[in-house]
């Protein structure tokens, strides 16, 4: 298994940073995906960003330019910085992994964190 645990959350202005962290513990050679996923009061839950093992992101449309997803291999953290944040990144943050167990894929989330933007 694999335990995931957010930090960072909070109340900033719009314009503002924050910086989310996940520490990751547990299997964590078998992991070959993670990333980072919101979901706002009502709506679905949805991928902010993504790192596969060999380091490749990917981001949605929304973020792009003013997120970056990174990780400190040395400390097994994934990091998730947000520049210019705006009222509608406002949500629940979530870090997650996606595992080999056996043959099977499991995917692994953390409890979450709150952002909210507003002023």
């Amino acid at each position: 298994q694999v335990q995931l645990v957010e930090s960072g959350g909070g109340l900033v202005q719009p314009g503002g940073s924050l910086r989310l962290s996940c520490t990751i513990s547990g299997s964590i050679s078998s992991i070959y995906d993670m990333g980072w996923y919101r979901q706002a009061p009502g709506k679905q839950r949805d991928l902010v960003a993504g790192m596969t093992s060999g380091g490749s992101t990917n981001y949605a449309d929304s973020v792009k330019g003013r997120f970056t997803i990174s990780r400190d291999n040395a400390k097994n953290t994934l990091f998730l910085q947000m520049n210019n944040l705006k009222p509608t990144d406002t949500a629940v943050y979530y870090c997650t992994v996606q595992r080999l167990s056996g043959n099977v894929s499991r995917r692994d989330w953390g409890q979450g964190t709150q952002v909210t933007v507003s002023s």
